[in-house]
């Protein structure tokens, strides 16, 4: 657990005896100025040192490893708990932008094949607090590097959100109340969990929603996206349906273009098929490496054509810059600095490569 899973009313709590108004300080201290108890200097020392050693203030994760890339505009944090649970949490400076990419699971149980995450298992939920601790850690440092406000959270680490919804709205909730960042700016990647979506559609929070598609037809995305088998593509597309009218906000497919597997002709049609009536766009993303999965991501002329077939299809696509590919901070390469079958049940070191369907 964290300090952020606490509501006010029990820091208020843990405040007793003291003026009212040092539970807003605090409140204010934690969650704008991203200050540790030690250095909220607007408490007396005394009372510092005496909450300095209450564990319920005490924070989940420690960084236990940083890594940078692209000049120092990506930076990835290794977060560990004191369980043991290992997450990894992605902060990225763009020119008029910063995004971070957080974790809502140690792990992941959704089985995806070129994912790393996904080929290592599964371990536990996060907590709102533990998600929320990741913006916050996350905001501190672009503003210690010069990156600017924080404003954009994509809910694409380890883990499926949807898998852990509670928890993760929860999150969204506090983010939005307690950091000022608008739920419109914080994006939530599915790969289909259907009743998630068909929850996500009654929620007042105003997120963006990304299907992680991948295939658009049930033989290939059974193999690809195992969950597939529970909800297959029928289901899916319906709750995108119900989602889209009751929410009147864009869906976006995700769509990592693997080598001879998903990026022919024949794929960027049936694409089209699925996103040209939800009004759906898309997001084209070249696999990036992972080290259980032996087939490589498609070339730039490939991912170029896959772009412009659906565009001649009348399908809105972008192609989304990679980054922090080198230190395995991209899509899909999440994987806590843990080996393959690391966590939960154990799975192969490699997986096997899908043949393209006839």
């Amino acid at each position: 657990m964290s300090r952020f899973d606490l509501s006010r009313d029990e820091l208020a709590a843990l405040l007793e005896g003291e003026p009212s108004y040092r539970v807003e300080q605090l409140w204010r201290a934690f969650h704008l100025e991203h200050l540790d108890v030690s250095e909220v200097t607007t408490l007396p020392r005394p009372l510092r040192q005496r909450l300095a050693l209450e564990p319920a203030l005490a924070l989940a994760w420690r960084v236990a490893r940083e890594s940078t890339s692209d000049g120092g505009a990506t930076r990835k944090w290794l977060l560990e708990a004191d369980d043991g649970a290992r997450v990894e949490t992605v902060l990225m400076g763009y020119r008029r932008r910063t995004t971070v990419c957080v974790s809502s699971q140690a792990g992941c149980a959704m089985g995806c094949s070129f994912c790393a995450t996904g080929q290592l298992g599964f371990g536990r939920h996060l907590s709102s607090g533990e998600i929320v601790e990741q913006v916050v850690l996350a905001a501190g440092e672009a503003a210690r590097a010069g990156f600017g406000r924080l404003g954009n959270i994509v809910f694409m680490g380890m883990g499926e959100p949807l898998a852990n919804a509670a928890n993760v709205l929860g999150a969204v909730a506090r983010v939005n109340r307690d950091l000022g960042i608008g739920a419109r700016s914080v994006t939530l990647s599915t790969v289909g969990v259907v009743p998630g979506i068909e929850r996500l559609a009654t929620e007042p929070l105003q997120v963006n929603l990304a299907v992680s598609l991948h295939a658009a037809n049930d033989e290939l995305r059974d193999r690809l996206v195992p969950i597939n088998r529970r909800y297959p593509l029928g289901r899916l597309m319906e709750a995108c349906r119900r989602y889209r009218e009751a929410t009147r906000r864009r869906i976006s497919f995700e769509w990592a273009l693997i080598a001879g597997v998903n990026d022919r002709p024949v794929d960027a049609a049936e694409l089209a098929a699925l996103a040209r009536p939800l009004g759906a766009h898309v997001n084209l993303i070249p696999l990036n490496p992972t080290p259980g999965y032996p087939v490589a991501g498609t070339d730039a002329a490939g991912v170029a054509a896959f772009r412009d077939a659906l565009s001649e299809r009348g399908v809105n696509a972008t192609v989304r810059h990679t980054r922090g590919r080198e230190v395995d901070a991209a899509c899909g390469q999440l994987a806590a600095g843990m080996e393959v079958g690391g966590l939960g049940r154990r799975r192969p070191a490699r997986v096997a490569a899908p043949a393209p369907l006839a």
